[in-house]
């Protein structure tokens, strides 16, 4: 038999609550501090425990947050294993639910573990990306914040003039081309002097929004730079090909995925970003599915959806495929959406397979 130490640990900003068993015997349980000196002696007594069982391999699983993967760096470069484990995979039951403490989530993480290593039952675990794909992740996702924090300020000055009557005259055109904003920005300069206030917040508006556009175009030239780098350039010059995907798609898409070859099939790939039904059959009930699973992420969802309906518009190929679907349901044209996103996701990632091997094989001459 082997020789583990497990370590089932619930995680927070503060604590670290920690479960901790040799092989299959009891609890026990310590408590540390989040900091890195916490950290730090929760690695230093973990090394003193396997000293005493004789060596034993330490084995840690804490659930995925926004702590990040910070601690299961600490505790690989310490030489333990550690696997991060997706919080709505673990299987609860109604009981769990509603009794739920640090105490028990430890000792139900540590349950997972140990059940996988000593009876090989199922642990969801995470796949962990490198320090380099989550520090290229970080201007993609700040420059889809820059476009959701724009969509809401334009929306707060369309919102602030209606409330105020303001009607856009005719021949502005649509809501924010260059004549409708002219005509936004002529009101915050000239509006009535009894509507001093309508002014006041409509120009302060006008300035966040002139901010947040400065910013996208620099993060604009921070992601070509991006895509532009020896480790991006390959994959996303490829996916560039596709219509409908633009370079923050690409990037999305490629630093999201990581690593293409931890998928073997494209049904993993539509499971991934949470775009495969789900399922609910049992005894003679077959084939029931439902709505999408909606795991993953949701940004790399919305990417997914901008760049599906721009194909639907401009591809004729992929417009058919959406009109076919439409037809089979015209009342449930999202479900067409959704098939679309699918067949794109997995298209990507067939794309970026084929380019990641060719990648790696002129690496290795």
């Amino acid at each position: 038999m082997k020789n583990y130490i497990f370590v089932g640990c619930d995680s927070h900003e503060k604590t670290l609550v920690n479960k901790i068993a040799h092989n299959d015997g009891p609890l026990e349980s310590k408590k540390f501090g989040a900091s890195r000196t916490g950290r730090q002696k929760l690695m230093e007594y973990l090394t003193e425990r396997s000293r005493q069982a004789g060596g034993a391999q330490v084995v840690v699983v804490y659930e995925a947050s926004g702590q990040g993967f910070i601690l299961c760096d600490e505790l690989t470069a310490a030489g333990f294993r550690c696997h991060v484990l997706a919080p709505t995979k673990i299987e609860r039951s109604s009981k769990q639910k509603r009794n739920k403490n640090d105490d028990r989530d430890a000792a139900r993480l540590l349950d997972v573990v140990r059940g996988h290593y000593l009876a090989g039952t199922h642990m969801p675990a995470v796949w962990i990306p490198d320090l380099q794909t989550r520090d290229d992740r970080e201007p993609v996702r700040a420059r889809q914040d820059l476009s959701e924090k724009q969509t809401r300020v334009k929306t707060q000055i369309q919102m602030l003039l209606k409330r105020h009557g303001m009607e856009k005259p005719e021949g502005v055109g649509t809501s924010w081309t260059k004549g409708y904003r002219h005509w936004v920005e002529a009101i915050g300069q000239n509006g009535p002097a009894m509507q001093s206030g309508l002014r006041q917040a409509l120009t302060s508006l006008l300035r966040q929004l002139q901010f947040l556009e400065d910013e996208i175009t620099r993060m604009d030239r921070a992601l070509e730079e991006l895509a532009d780098t020896p480790r991006r350039k390959p994959i996303v010059e490829e996916l560039l090909k596709e219509n409908g995907v633009g370079v923050m798609t690409a990037l999305k898409y490629v630093t999201d995925v990581g690593d293409f070859k931890r998928f073997r099939r494209g049904r993993q790939v539509g499971a991934f970003f949470g775009l495969a039904p789900s399922s609910h059959e049992s005894g003679e009930s077959q084939d029931r599915k439902g709505h999408i699973t909606r795991e993953g992420s949701p940004s790399a969802r919305k990417i997914l959806c901008q760049a599906t309906w721009n194909r639907v518009q401009h591809d004729k190929g992929e417009r058919d495929v959406y009109q076919r679907l439409v037809d089979r349901n015209p009342k449930k044209k999202k479900i067409a959406v959704v098939a679309c996103m699918r067949r794109l996701a997995v298209r990507l990632w067939h794309i970026g397979l084929q380019a990641q091997l060719r990648m790696e094989a002129t690496a290795q001459q």
